[in-house]
């Protein structure tokens, strides 16, 4: 099988890594791809949002998957031009997509499926804002309706910040505040059978003890340790089977990686947010405790085979992702500075790098994002993969990086 993986993160790195293990995969490509990808899989210069370019890319290379990583590409519609050029996708199509690039529509979709979700308002004037602010109180949750790139989420007790968030963007969703624990469920799906992977959790906060501004995600573990018994099959008959049985009944079927952001909260789980695609960085950690060969479970959601295929197996133990970014992110990255000791850090046991805001200049390795890389650790039990991981991110030398030192570190 020849697949074209299209983005240039981490996600796509992890991606690349375990198809690049699946022994029915012949060929792999990445458009634009990074530093990192380029190792495994031919790199093609690219705007993955020009549904125009990707078909044409998806031809000339003859590929018989595309698998779309990011979400600004589904939201553009990249899926639907694939498959009307008789292309195969894992990836829904915008229409679908919506659920990630609109919260309202997402709010929409699992009022009419009896979702279990936080109370929320959607608003398009101060007056609406500050109406929504006096009815649900501190803290204050604060959407951007649109996507941001995972940072158009402002959580926050002062009023004043929730406001002029608000006043940054033309649409807002404004909610109730959800206690408890956060998990992260990603479920495959072809539109009608739904298969749940790992659940996982990440650290949003930029710094220790989940202090500073929200990012993409700045690590990201599993197993639960803690998690109840039954989460998964409660989250998939409750959350993820209605949403996409809804979607398909609204005649836009769903087909792909759907995203579950939950709050196990003290009246239940609850769903924070749908995202369109393998989340960041929890897919690295999930890939990693794979052993089903990647490939045919992506190409079976493609073809609507998902319920022919077989069970999925897991590999025993536990991962750790530690993320490296760049200096002043989440804000303005610097970016262009070299990276050094890559090789080191490969070399710790159980650790290896993926590559998430990176390119080559003059042939070596420099920061190009924000999130700059994700070191992995494995290991027997989180204690064993979380050494690795922290092992091997005191070997990388890249000037003004920073990272959290707490993650999987309560459990």
């Amino acid at each position: 099988m020849r697949v074209l993986v299209l983005g240039s993160g981490g996600r796509e790195h992890a991606l690349i890594r375990s198809l690049a293990q699946d022994p029915d995969v012949t060929a792999l490509h990445c458009a634009p791809g990074n530093a990192g990808t380029g190792a495994l899989a031919d790199n093609h210069v690219l705007d993955p949002t020009d549904p125009v370019a990707v078909v044409e890319l998806a031809q000339r290379l003859a590929v018989q998957l595309v698998v779309i990583g990011p979400e600004a590409p589904l939201v553009a519609g990249v899926g639907d031009a694939l498959r009307r050029a008789g292309l195969l996708c894992f990836g829904p199509d915008a229409a679908a997509a919506r659920i990630e690039g609109s919260k309202a529509f997402a709010k929409e979709i699992m009022a009419a499926a009896g979702v279990p979700t936080a109370d929320s308002r959607v608003c398009e004037s101060t007056d609406g804002v500050n109406a929504a602010l006096d009815a649900f109180g501190p803290p204050y949750v604060v959407k951007d309706d649109g996507l941001a790139a995972g940072k158009g989420v402002v959580v926050t007790e002062d009023r004043a910040i929730a406001a002029r968030h608000a006043a940054q963007c033309e649409r807002v969703v404004i909610e109730e505040f959800l206690d408890g624990p956060e998990v992260s469920l990603f479920a495959l799906t072809d539109g009608t059978t739904v298969v749940p992977l790992l659940p996982a959790q990440d650290f949003k906060r930029a710094y220790n003890d989940d202090q500073g501004p929200n990012t993409g995600g700045m690590g990201a573990y599993t197993p639960l340790p803690w998690a109840p018994a039954g989460l998964v099959d409660e989250v998939v008959q409750t959350i993820i089977q209605p949403t996409v049985d809804e979607l398909r009944r609204r005649e836009t079927p769903y087909t792909g990686v759907l995203y579950a952001g939950l709050a196990l909260t003290s009246k239940g789980v609850r769903v924070i947010e749908f995202n369109a695609r393998f989340g960041d960085p929890e897919t690295q950690v999930v890939l990693d405790r794979l052993a089903t060969p990647l490939g045919s479970l992506l190409q079976a959601c493609a073809v609507g085979g998902l319920g022919s295929a077989p069970a999925l197996e897991w590999r025993p133990g536990a991962a750790v992702t530690v993320v490296v970014a760049a200096e002043n992110y989440p804000g303005r990255p610097t970016v262009g500075d070299p990276i050094a000791g890559l090789e080191e850090a490969d070399a710790v046991e159980g650790a290896y790098v993926l590559h998430a805001g990176t390119k080559l200049e003059r042939g070596l390795p420099v920061s190009a994002g924000g999130r700059v890389l994700d070191v992995v650790g494995t290991g027997p039990d989180l204690a064993a993969a979380r050494a690795a991981a922290y092992t091997a991110a005191e070997r990388i030398r890249l000037r003004g990086a920073h990272y959290r030192t707490d993650i999987a570190a309560k459990v």
